[in-house]
């Protein structure tokens, strides 16, 4: 038996290091990752002598397998002050492997890092995903950061948005996983947070629906200038449609831009917005089960002063507790802001209805060929028609945001 803590679990010769799916073990390190401190679980796991191992870098339980690109996604955003999870695969001392999700956060002056078993379905595609990338710095001499790049972009390829979102829902999905073959209750907040996650794809896809209409109708007031340059005298009333059309078309599009579509706007801010918060519930989360986890440490476990980690932990779990309300208001928040939004733009559609309608009587009245005029009127009921729809949805989707936050 090579376990230090003597757990009395039983290690086999080869392959996985044995840890069942309620462990949860955590370690705590310096700036520089050296580790101070680590419960029970952490040393049966990775079969590590805590007299040898506290004060290592971390990276003495790195497996070869893993690609490079990975810890520098840890590490750059840990330096930023920022929280990070990902699915790792890690070596214990006696040559065993094993796999968690692993969540790192600023801890005082370190890091703490927190790990569960995964058993999504998602752990199978990381790990072909990870072998890829690591046989891609192999064969193409990838620096880390290049490997971090491609690892992000593969993600993206798959439809997981950008890395924090990957591993937001990643670690809410394991949670839940988790939970489910325990056969304990699903965490409610993260329930929540579930529910919360399509509505604001739908959003997204109707803000991106709506964008597209926009920019399709920027092309109207170009043809209504060539019309009326042909069919009547510069100053003629479609002449002026046309110039009116031109400066509140320009006028939606500033508003636009900074309103919708801009990097800055209530529409961008309230996915990041949506995707923070569903971490901050997940970490606080795993939080508890750390503590909890800690209270039934044995009180013999090597260079585990429990006072010194309770202290640790509940000020994490206050940390991202207030976060996660903090987070569900401003969500709640953003979605209201967006819905005052459609109703600026709302007004904006009620002057293309109004510049059809004047464009329909000015027709009317001319006597020359009108057909090209036709088509604009027709282009203006198809965009006014999109756009209605496109903002109505927008609108749907940002009151069921704002009741889901409540």
């Amino acid at each position: 038996m090579s376990n230090p803590q003597k757990t009395g679990r039983l290690r086999p010769s080869s392959g996985a290091a044995p840890f069942d799916l309620k462990d949860v073990f955590f370690s705590r390190t310096d700036a520089r990752g050296v580790i101070l401190a680590a419960n029970s679980v952490f040393w049966s796991v990775t079969a590590l002598d805590p007299a040898k191992g506290l004060g290592a870098p971390h990276k003495i339980i790195r497996h070869p397998d893993m690609p490079r690109g990975v810890f520098q996604l840890f590490w750059d955003t840990l330096n930023r002050g920022d929280m990070i999870g990902a699915y790792v695969k890690n070596r214990a001392a006696d040559g065993l492997y094993y796999w968690v999700y692993a969540v790192a956060v600023p801890c005082g002056d370190g890091f703490l890092s927190a790990r569960i078993k995964p058993t999504s379905p998602m752990l199978d595609v990381v790990a072909r995903e990870y072998a890829a990338l690591k046989q891609a710095e192999e064969d193409e001499g990838l620096t880390p950061t290049q490997s971090a790049r491609c690892l992000c972009d593969r993600l993206r390829a798959l439809g997981h948005g950008a890395y924090h979102e990957f591993s937001t829902f990643a670690l809410a999905d394991e949670l839940r996983a988790r939970a489910a073959g325990l056969g304990k209750p699903p965490d409610p907040r993260l329930e929540r947070y579930a529910r919360m996650k399509d509505i604001t794809r739908g959003l997204q896809q109707a803000t991106r629906d709506l964008v597209g209409e926009f920019e399709r109708s920027s092309i109207i007031p170009h043809n209504m200038r060539l019309i009326a340059s042909r069919l009547e005298p510069t100053g003629g009333p479609i002449s002026t449609l046309s110039t009116n059309y031109g400066a509140m078309s320009r006028e939606m599009a500033d508003w636009f831009a900074a309103n919708v579509s801009g990097p800055d706007s209530d529409f961008a801010s309230v996915t990041d917005c949506f995707v923070d918060s569903t971490f901050h519930s997940a970490m606080l989360r795993l939080l508890v089960e750390c503590r909890e986890q800690l209270d039934q440490e044995p009180e013999d476990v090597t260079g585990l002063n429990r006072a010194e980690e309770q202290a640790h932990l509940d000020a994490l779990i206050r940390r991202y507790g207030a976060r996660d309300e903090f987070g569900r208001c401003k969500v709640r928040a953003e979605a209201e802001s967006i819905q005052g939004s459609c109703g600026h733009m709302a007004r904006f559609i009620l002057g293309l209805s109004t510049t059809q309608s004047m464009c329909k009587t000015e027709g009317a009245r001319i006597e020359s060929d009108t057909e090209s005029l036709d088509d604009v009127i027709q282009q203006l009921s198809v965009t006014q028609g999109r756009t209605e729809d496109a903002l109505e949805r927008v609108r749907e989707f940002a009151g069921r945001l704002t009741m889901g936050a409540d």
